[in-house]
């Protein structure tokens, strides 16, 4: 009796690996994915079968976002407040940035100003000040938020933002902030801020999306202020880590009608995590001396569309002199890849600007089976030198720029709810030449003999860690 227990469990293990094999050939977002999952599956099911149903689903159900939603609540307050940005839409010929707006179902806006953050200092500054003139409501969600001195500042700016009766909206992700602790978030509720983890795996229905993170960087005030970029909340981010040692990183600084799409973003993510319709300011404001154009383009794993990945190739192919791009995680897909080494070949200075020193290093390790040829095609690769180099920043000619909290990786791509600006002012971009010019000053230039004659072991290495990437 014991054996033939023993034998169906064998049996039955395997037939489930077999049909989730086909689950992953007929579901996964990428052929890499597909392999790497129907491999492991076939082979290996007693280890594969839980990794795959816990972290290989492509996508995430059950969120409900107004823009892409119909006949919901969130809907009916979108068609609403959409009617009061309306005089504030920027009409467009140019068939980029109309390709932007269909990716972020979200329209390109004018009378906005948005203003770089170079580093900790400058952005930790203007956010704590931007929550202590708080009017009305503090919307703040965050990637990581720790328990240092940099956190402790956060959480008494939001405890002094609602003694004073604004209401205050805090979102974490229940994995990036999994240090930070119930007494820093007793804290909070019991000084009236409304707290809440992302919760990717809520309720039994959903309980197997433990490999989505919200990783976006978001702060609104009052609707009329917005900041988003590549800062989480700790002291490594202000440079104060030995192990990271600098730390190189961008943020903005929005103002005008932009900001409500910063606020639809968190206000989606809201009503998924809590079920709320929370309240908000939907009426655009603008009164500035610039006028930016922007376009937010919020993208994650519930999305019809890779939306992340095609943003970066549609800015990669609409650039016809320079492409610079910024990125702590370079593990692009295939069509990045590709549009990378194509606008090279077509006369396009790309630069690609990545760290020196690995924080991932899966990661690290993974980029150097495919920089040969982005090297041979004409893509120049650059490595950070001072510290570690976290900003998400791309530079298209002297036309537009983006900043955001995008990685050129796949769990960006398809796996991570994330948040871009994309700004088409030359006057912007003019800002964020400037910014990049003084970054690859600290930078040295990668050569192909440095990454062709490493020694075999190292190839192989790095070969298994690229197959690797669809999964991370």
């Amino acid at each position: 009796m014991t054996s033939w227990l023993l034998g169906t469990s064998i049996l039955l293990i395997h037939l489930m690996g077999i049909v989730s094999a086909i689950m992953a050939l007929m579901s996964s977002r990428t052929s890499q994915g597909a392999v790497a999952w129907i491999i492991s599956l076939l082979t290996f099911p007693y280890v594969a079968l839980p990794a795959y149903w816990f972290f290989g689903r492509p996508r995430f159900y059950g969120y409900v976002s107004a823009r892409g939603q119909r006949d919901t609540v969130l809907r009916r307050v979108l068609v609403r407040y959409r009617a009061n940005v309306q005089p504030y839409v920027a009409p467009s010929s140019n068939a980029d940035i109309q390709a932007v707006e269909q990716l972020a179902m979200m329209p390109l806006t004018h009378g906005n100003q948005a203003t770089l953050l170079i580093d900790g200092p400058a952005t930790f500054e203007s956010l704590f000040d931007g929550i202590d003139h708080a009017e009305q409501y503090v919307l703040l969600q965050f990637f990581i938020v720790r328990n240092d001195a940099l956190g402790q500042r956060l959480k008494h700016h939001l405890q002094r933002a609602a003694q004073r009766g604004v209401r205050v909206y805090f979102l974490f992700d229940e994995v990036g902030s999994r240090k930070l602790g119930d007494n820093y978030l007793n804290d909070l509720s019991n000084d009236g801020v409304a707290v809440s983890a992302f919760r990717s795996s809520r309720g039994f229905k959903h309980r197997f999306q433990l490999n989505f993170r919200n990783h976006r960087k978001v702060t609104v005030i009052d609707g009329k202020e917005g900041w988003v970029g590549g800062f989480n909340v700790g002291v490594e981010y202000l440079g104060e880590n030995p192990r990271h040692g600098a730390w190189r990183d961008t943020h903005l600084k929005l103002e005008g009608p932009s900001v409500l799409g910063l606020q639809e973003a968190f206000w989606e993510d809201w009503h998924w995590a809590t079920d709320e319709v929370i309240s908000l300011n939907w009426m655009a404001d603008t009164s500035f001396s610039t006028d930016h154009h922007v376009v937010i383009v919020p993208s994650g794993p519930a999305d019809r569309q890779d939306t992340a990945s095609l943003l970066v190739q549609q800015v990669i192919h609409s650039a016809k002199q320079r492409l610079w791009v910024t990125s702590p995680y370079f593990v692009p897909d295939q069509g990045v890849q590709d549009a990378l080494r194509l606008a090279a070949m077509r006369g396009v200075d790309v630069r690609v600007m990545i760290p020196e020193r690995p924080d991932h290093l899966l990661v690290f390790l993974s980029a150097f089976s495919f920089l040969p040829d982005m090297l041979r095609a004409g893509v120049k690769i650059y490595r950070y030198l001072p510290g570690f180099l976290h900003q998400k920043v791309m530079l298209v000619d002297n036309d537009a720029a983006t900043v955001g909290t995008v990685n050129l990786d796949n769990r960006s791509f398809r796996l991570n709810f994330e948040i871009t600006a994309f700004i088409p002012s030359r006057d912007f971009a003019s800002n964020v030449e400037a910014m990049l010019e003084k970054d690859f000053a600290h930078c040295r230039r990668v050569t192909i003999d440095e990454i062709t004659q490493r020694p075999m072991w190292m190839k192989v290495v790095s070969r298994a860690a690229y197959l690797m990437a669809p999964v991370q």
